[in-house]
């Protein structure tokens, strides 16, 4: 279920160079999740090496080299008093493989293709949300790197039962990923999370309005007590808000309670990505987005997703950019 690293892990990850110090020469590990309530770090960091709900989603594979490419950029960064590798611990990753050899032989013409990856999504649901509950019953926060968005529904899941109550949950993304309750894939881990009472209020920060359906608008429209959004043309094209202005208002709406904060890279301009966009928002405002909310009292957990390093020239960059984001979340 659970591939814990150790120091030797992270060293062979890390290029020692001398009168440097490096993330992964410093990085606490443990080998149990119950030596988790022994330690002082707040923040655990897990990665989920899969893209199955992402192909379930017809999107396109990648995904699943985003763990092994963030965390290979996070040990090669300086540890410094400004950016503390002792702040967190790196506890591994799920153990998806068996699941990642079933998808690889599935007929692609099979007429069932993408329902049987779903069959294969849910098993995944079942690990990651055992794992972040584990984390979250202890009193930690996990900082999850995916993998497909299919994980939020381990995610939510995992914490409403780490809690023993549903949880909130803001989402920077492109997309609702609230898509009709069908097989399992990354675009209805929300809608599912909410239909088993996992999830309660739910905010996408910066929705493209190109890319959702009437159908999904019409079941917001409905849900409009608990799901609200903001329009990525209303903050970043017709200026119609400010970008802080973008963020108090998904706060004022779920960030009052224990909150799940996921991150889309699909969202961030020209990041290797599952799904690409020319048109987003810059690292450096996913990078705000991050700090203002991860910082609050009520953030309960945090999953960077959806990072593709195959996508094109971007093999180096998608890995560098996570890392920043955690090591901002840690400093």
């Amino acid at each position: 279920m659970l591939k814990f690293y150790t120091r030797e892990t992270l060293t062979a990850l890390t290029n020692i160079r001398k009168g440097e110090l490096k993330f992964g020469q410093v990085a606490n590990t443990v080998s149990s999740l119950d030596e988790l309530k022994e330690k002082p770090q707040h923040y655990v960091l897990l990665g989920i090496p899969e893209d199955i709900g992402v192909r379930a989603n017809y999107g396109k594979p990648g995904a699943a080299q985003a763990w092994k490419a963030a965390l290979t950029s996070l040990c090669n960064i300086q540890q410094t008093l400004y950016c503390k590798a002792d702040n967190m611990l790196i506890l591994g990753e799920i153990d998806c493989s068996k699941q990642m050899q079933q998808a690889e032989i599935l007929d692609t013409n099979d007429a069932h293709y993408a329902e049987k990856l779903g069959e294969l999504v849910k098993q995944v649901d079942h690990l990651v949300a055992q794992v972040v509950e584990q984390i979250i019953a202890q009193g930690k926060i996990p900082l999850i790197i995916g993998g497909g968005h299919n994980n939020s529904f381990g995610n939510l899941k995992g914490a409403s039962k780490g809690l023993e109550f549903p949880i909130n949950c803001i989402n920077f993304d492109a997309h609702t990923d609230f898509r009709a309750l069908e097989h399992r894939h990354s675009g209805n881990g929300f809608s599912y999370a909410a239909e088993e009472n996992f999830l309660d209020k739910y905010f996408i920060f910066g929705l493209h309005r190109n890319y959702t359906s009437q159908a999904v608008f019409d079941t917001l429209t409905k849900r409009s007590s608990k799901v609200q959004f903001s329009f990525f043309e209303d903050i970043s094209v017709k200026n119609n808000k400010i970008f802080s202005e973008a963020l108090k208002e998904a706060g004022n709406f779920c960030s009052h309670e224990p909150f799940g904060l996921e991150i889309d890279l699909d969202a961030v301009a020209n990041m290797g990505s599952s799904a690409m966009t020319p048109s987003g928002f810059s690292l450096e405002e996913c990078r705000q987005f991050l700090q203002y909310f991860s910082a609050k009292q009520h953030c309960t957990y945090i999953h960077i997703c959806e990072g593709a390093p195959n996508r094109e020239l971007f093999a180096g960059q998608v890995g560098k950019a996570i890392s920043y984001l955690v090591s901002d979340v840690i400093s």
